[in-house]
């Protein structure tokens, strides 16, 4: 365990007798993810692209149909930064670098030589019913999976994630409605930051009542009428 600076020192032994934890100074990574993300995000992400060009770098001399390049992309080099997608927002000089790889060895580019590259590499990203190959979008899937992050914080309120993060963060408005902040940490505000994706699916279902709020708004003015907003 690692303790905050601000952390007074009465609490620190208090937690350590209580928890029994060996306490370090910090965690250059746990389970393979950084644990602190200072100002430059883009050299803590560095070794992501960098793991993705190792394993482009050791197929391209290899005699590759474009097929077989396509499903190596597929199945290994964009499951690569699949685990920090699920925990960080990465910086889009790293998605632009990986994607440019990506790209390169598609096309079947050897070291500096350049290839004409016959479709655009955003049209590959549709599925193959409509003319594409289903290539991922890294931006969309990091939003994505980070989107789904916040949908267990909004969904299942009695999980620890969700407890923990709610009374360090918001412990006086709903998750939907709560302000980023400097202070919150970079992995919390990479979820806070996806909650425009399911605001744009999510409706309210009524059921019961009890925990909606109704609104009331007139109608047309000739008539009369008068409607009722949820909210």
């Amino acid at each position: 365990m690692s303790y905050s600076r601000n952390l007074e020192l009465e609490k620190i032994n208090i937690l350590q007798m209580k928890l029994n934890f060996k306490a370090v100074e910090g965690h250059e990574k746990y389970l393979g993810l950084p644990t602190y993300i200072g100002s430059s995000k883009k050299r803590v992400f560095q070794v992501i692209q960098d793991r993705v060009w190792k394993k482009l770098k050791g197929w391209k001399g290899q005699c590759l149909s474009q097929a077989g390049r396509e499903v190596l992309i597929k199945a290994v080099a964009q499951a690569i930064p699949s685990y920090a997608m699920q925990c960080f927002k990465i910086p889009k000089s790293i998605i632009e670098g990986i994607e440019k790889m990506c790209r390169s060895f598609f096309w079947g580019q050897q070291a500096e030589e350049r290839k004409t590259a016959w479709v655009a590499w955003e049209k590959l990203f549709l599925p193959k019913k409509e003319g594409g190959l289903g290539i991922r979008n890294f931006e969309f899937f990091n939003r994505a999976l980070l989107a789904k992050q916040a949908w267990r914080i909004l969904t299942q309120p009695n999980s620890l994630m969700t407890r923990v993060l709610k009374n360090k963060y918001f412990p006086k408005s709903t998750f939907l409605e709560a302000k980023v902040s400097p202070s919150m940490s970079f992995t919390c505000r990479s979820i806070f930051e996806a909650r425009h994706v399911i605001e744009k699916g999510m409706c309210r279902v009524i059921g019961d009542g009890k925990d909606t709020k109704y609104g009331m708004t007139l109608g047309c003015q000739s008539c009369g009428s008068v409607g009722l907003k949820a909210r």
